[in-house]
This record gives C-alpha cells, structure tokens and sequence, in this order.
C-alpha cells in the first residue's frame, strides 16, 4: 500500500467539526464495538463486507471494506469517514494497520503516521530500525528465496563455529507481513527449508534467541508508556498469565525501559503496541518484533481480569490525541496493584479426528478455574492449525499462586481433551 493511494491533498468540503466526532473502528472486533458503547462514544465500524447485515440487525454504523484490495477508489474511504464525522481511526487486527495508518496521516495531517504504521508491519523493516536506534536484536536478513535461506542457516551455523557433524542450531524464518506465528517455522535442516511454502516469500530470516520469551502490551498516549502490562508465555500460542510471576515482573523497570526505548525509536504516539522480548539469564533483553494492534492469546481479556479496566476502553482512549492527561491519569490502576494472575489455555486437539469433548472433573472443581468455551465439535477430521489461530477452545483461571498458575496450565496443556 502506498500512502499517495489515500493522498493526502485530495480536497473535501468539510464542514464544522462535528462534536462529538466518530472512532473508526478498523476490522471487527465485538469487544471492541461494546467498549466504545459503554463509552457512550460515537463510533463506526470499517469491516468486511461480511459483517453487514450482523452490523445492520444490531444497529451499528458500519462500513464494509475489503482490506486485501488496494485500488484507485482507496481514498473514497477517507473521504466517506471524514463525511461521516470520524477524526480517529483504531486498528484492530494486523490487516488493518496500514489502513489505521492512512487514515490517521489524513486525520492528523500529518503524512508521516503513515510510514509509522508500515514499521510495525514489515517485520525487516522493524529490525532494521531497531538496531540502528541501538536496540538489541539477533542476526536477521531476508529471504526471497530458498536458496537464501539456505545460504543463511549455513551462514549462521559457520559463526557458531559448527563442524561437520555437529546438530545445526535453528534459525526462524517468517513472512514479512504476517500477523504473529504465521508461517513461522524453526529451520536447521535441508528438509525444514522444503517446508516454506514459495506464498511465505519474501521473508524475514533471524538466528536463535535463547531465553524466556514474553511480551509486553503497552498503552501509549503523546509518545509517553501510560500503562505496561507484561504477560508471562508458559507456552507460545498456548497457554499465558497476566500479570508476569514474580520474578519476571522483578525486571519491570529494566523492561519499562526498554518499552519507552522502543516508542521513541519508532516515533509512536498513540495507540497499543504488542512488543515481544527476550531475557537471557545474564538480564539481557532482546527485542523480538511489535505489533500495533489488540493482541493474540485472550490478552485484553486476561487484562481486564487481573487488573480490573478494559483494554479495549483504553487502546480508544490512547489512540485519540484528544484525551486528556486528566483522563489517562484517572483510568489506569498502578500496575503493581493486581489482586491476583488471569491465565488461559487455548486448547487444540492432539488427535487427527474428533469424536468427543471430555473435561475432567478435578478440572472444574479446581479453586482457580473459572471458565471455559470449548465445545462439543461435529465428528470429523481436525483443521490444520494457522499459526496459533482456530483453537478448539480456551479455559480460564484465575488465582493469587504464580506458581499454580504455571502448574495448571503446564498440565492441562498435556490433557487430551478432544478423543
């Protein structure tokens, strides 16, 4: 997408500014829709065309759009929100950044918001930026090929120093501008790089990072960290807690840090953004990537569980340049006030085909199980997992015991719910 495809000096009559103004919400999101109701804010939904008639059935101001196509009616988009009054546009899934981008350059005037957004869509392109502002990251390149990738496992592998013989150490290949996992694959052997599909390039190529991987969610307004949550990955795509245990939130001011570092870097000014870090076990963080949208793994939920306020209220809020230091300061808790850890297990089947749905009784009767949403599938063959999407299910817990709380999901992560 390129910005002079919702140029910027395109004339619309505009009339008084209207009070109150409209958020776009860009994507589809229905938390996302009844935290800006309960905000008694006017809004409008930018979707796909699909969600019309549900759109229409409730009632919501809505806009279909498909967000894969890219033509010379772009701008109509702009020009139809602007007539309707919106002056705020909030991303919702990884799709819908740029547009957000757009949008928000057209809003605000300002075109370089837009190349802000394409930053945080282009995975090379962030490391790049990264590591020129003096942020800690593995070694990476691109990929347009196999043969590339081929060249940098070797690469890679020849710095470690490896002789024949020796097991090669992974590299991870991901394309470019793919929400989270997708297409994501750990290569050290000819036959992984046959895995990629030719659809994946061009990719981004980056060594091994060891440590505890985890992220961080960050809710920032004027270019200041007005809240940080940091969520602990038991498993990756599988099983999290909010806040992290003890001895990860021990590194906060280390991480805080690093987060601001990183907003700085990358000039972001309003919004959420979704970083992923690495800590190695001398306390070096590493930077991963960073998203600009609401998180994957129930996150926004596990927030509002541990913390008491809803994130989707407050990525509306941070995303509007007109909230007030007033307003940011009476929304968000102190982070270090939390009665107790909100954790999820999102459930896949270990099996090739479906026949039952069994939840064992210790399961439910557990004092830190509050809920769960799986559900009794059609008899058949399992979908292929994408990336860490399409789960079966997810189980909530909540509880005052990190360590619990890690037990619970390690085990139950290995429980065959699906037979």
């Amino acid at each position: 997408m390129e910005l002079d495809q919702l140029e910027l000096n395109t004339t619309v009559e505009e009339s008084e500014k209207t009070k109150p103004y409209y958020t776009a919400l860009i994507g589809w999101s229905v938390q996302a829709i009844e935290a800006a109701a309960k905000m008694n804010r006017p809004f409008i939904v930018v979707g796909p065309p699909d969600f019309e008639s549900y759109a229409e059935k409730h009632e919501i101001p809505f806009v279909g759009w498909d967000f894969n196509k890219i033509n010379e009616s772009s701008d109509h988009l702009y020009m139809q929100l602007k007539e309707m009054g919106a002056e705020v546009a909030v991303p919702l899934y990884e799709e819908c950044v740029e547009w957000a981008g757009a949008l928000n350059a057209r809003f605000r005037e300002d075109p370089r918001v837009f190349n802000r957004s394409l930053l945080l869509r282009d995975k090379g392109m962030m490391k790049r930026k990264a590591q020129i502002s003096g942020i800690k990251v593995g070694v990476f390149e691109e990929a347009r090929s196999k043969d590339d990738v081929e060249r940098f496992l070797k690469r890679v592998n020849e710095a470690l120093l490896k002789i024949d013989g020796d097991h090669l150490d992974p590299i991870h290949v991901k394309p470019l501008d793919k929400a989270g996992s997708v297409g994501h694959l750990a290569i050290n052997t000819a036959e992984g790089i046959e895995q990629i599909q030719d659809t994946d390039f061009p990719l981004l190529m980056e060594s091994h990072l060891d440590g505890q991987e985890f992220s961080c969610e960050a809710f920032v307004h004027k270019g200041k960290v007005r809240f940080l949550n940091i969520t602990e990955y038991i498993r990756l795509g599988y099983s999290n807690f909010v806040p992290a245990s003890p001895s990860l939130e021990e590194k906060r001011p280390l991480i805080e840090r690093a987060v601001q570092q990183l907003v700085d870097a990358f000039e972001i000014e309003y919004g959420v953004i979704h970083p992923e870090y690495f800590l190695t076990p001398d306390g070096t963080l590493h930077f991963g990537e960073v998203a600009a949208r609401v998180p994957g793994g129930h996150i926004f939920e596990l927030i509002e569980r541990a913390y008491g306020f809803s994130a989707y209220e407050a990525q509306i809020l941070c995303s509007d340049p007109n909230t007030t230091e007033e307003e940011m300061e009476q929304f968000f808790p102190d982070p270090y006030q939390y009665e107790a850890y909100a954790g999820c297990l999102m459930v896949h089947p270990n099996t090739d085909y479906v026949k039952d749905l069994e939840i064992p009784e210790e399961l439910e009767h557990h004092s830190y199980f509050e809920k769960h949403d799986m559900f009794t599938p059609p008899q058949g063959k399992v979908a292929e997992r994408v990336g860490f999407g399409n789960h079966y299910g997810t189980i909530f817990f909540y509880g005052k015991d990190s360590e619990e709380m890690t037990g619970l999901l390690k085990r139950y992560e290995q429980y065959d719910f699906y037979v």
